[in-house]
């Protein structure tokens, strides 16, 4: 996911908003759409919510171009309106525009940082939002806590005209991607895709380069995406999490990720540089 080009973020709700306004309403971590057809889905808007008698709690992300944007908090047991109903989040790749699919996510996360940080994390006080920015602040000791971002690496390593996937237990048959891993406390992130890799394949990389980066909130990932170059070791899967890993030559690779992921955008990247080398 990325930052729509157009979008301002804010998080004071206004004074009133028209019914145009975007609404994202999340019941657990699923979002309502519109199903006005067996296959297509429709994020509606806020007029749309109103007519059925949706409501929650409300969360302001900000304006994309003059519409505003909302997030709703829904009760657990809120009920489908008729034509609409929830869905996860990844139900919405390549069935909505992409800057919607962006906003969809950060509502999530919002969202998501609201319902687990009711209580404060020192002392047990209900906090409350902190007026000038997107945060909870403890009225009894001061704590003041963020919305949770956590820091991950994905490190595709290179060896001549041949890359180095990896299957995970979890992934879909026959599909490779990437090597991934989140950042521990006090590393820097190049010491995390160093330990990483050796730890998932037993080898060793250089060249570290900065490639990209993309939120992805499954539930609050921040990916941080690199190429490395082959350094020495011979693979030997130490993480119980991966199931396979192999070298591909760039012309022979294996199914891959779906486009929307920066994992996608980095193999195709990569591969499209060595073909061309």
């Amino acid at each position: 996911m990325f930052t729509p080009s157009g979008f301002t973020a804010a998080h004071d709700l206004p004074v009133s908003m028209a019914d145009d306004a975007y609404a994202f309403a999340f019941r657990g971590d699923q979002v309502l759409v519109r199903t006005p057809d067996a296959q297509a889905l429709v994020l509606p808007r806020r007029g749309e919510l109103d007519a059925v008698g949706v409501t929650g709690n409300l969360h302001f992300l900000g304006s994309l171009g003059s519409c505003a944007c909302v997030a709703l908090d829904l009760r657990d047991d809120a009920p489908e309106p008729a034509g609409m109903r929830f869905v996860g989040l990844r139900a919405l790749f390549f069935k909505v525009p992409e800057e919607l699919l962006a906003l969809a996510a950060r509502a999530f996360q919002i969202v998501d940082f609201d319902r687990n940080h009711r209580y404060c994390g020192r002392c047990g006080t209900p906090v409350h939002p902190r007026g000038h920015e997107r945060a909870k602040e403890c009225p009894a000791c001061g704590l003041v806590a963020y919305p949770r971002i956590s820091p991950a690496m994905m490190v595709l390593v290179t060896r001549g005209r041949e890359l180095l996937l990896a299957r995970a237990h979890r992934f879909a048959p026959g599909m490779f991607s990437a090597l991934a891993g989140f950042v521990e406390p006090g590393e820097t992130i190049e010491d995390c895709v160093r330990r990483e890799v050796h730890e998932e394949v037993g080898l060793d990389v250089t060249d570290i380069t900065y490639f990209a980066s993309q939120s992805w909130a499954f539930p609050h990932s921040l990916m941080i995406a690199f190429t490395a170059t082959y350094a020495g070791g011979d693979i030997h899967l130490e993480d119980e999490e991966i199931a396979e890993a192999r070298w591909f030559p760039v012309d022979a690779l294996p199914k891959l990720p779906m486009s929307v992921s920066i994992a996608r955008r980095l193999i195709d990247a990569t591969a499209t540089r060595l073909r061309s080398a």
